[in-house]
């Protein structure tokens, strides 16, 4: 069964760090681009940050930059965001994603971060 699985959100104040995690299973976890998008409240789905099959390429949306850092383990089929010096704005579901070359479009079930004091 393909499944990713997100895990690791919570509430966080600002300035604060988290780590978000996204297990994969049911198909050849590092041979497919990775993806972290969120969504915030009334705003659309945007992409976060993308990593290649072997992690040796990441891309990474302006407002994260030098802030968010993602990565990858092909062993344990997961794909990780860290997110340091965390703003409000930064509050929003966030989703792990993956294109197969089957034209599937899979989804995670999102995990909540909330930056607040």
């Amino acid at each position: 069964q393909v499944q990713l699985v997100e895990s690791g959100g919570g509430l966080v104040q600002p300035g604060g760090s988290l780590r978000l995690s996204c297990a994969a299973s049911g198909f050849s976890f590092h041979l497919y681009v990775m993806y972290w998008y969120r969504q915030a409240p009334g705003k659309e789905r945007e992409l976060v940050a993308s990593i290649t099959g072997y992690g040796d390429t990441t891309n990474y949306a302006d407002s994260v930059k030098g802030r968010f850092t993602i990565s990858r383990d092909n062993f344990k089929h997961n794909v990780y965001l860290q997110m340091n010096s965390l703003k409000i704005e930064d509050t929003a579901m966030y989703y792990c994603n993956t294109w197969l070359t089957t034209g599937r479009n899979i989804w995670g079930q999102g995990t909540q971060v909330t930056v607040s004091s």
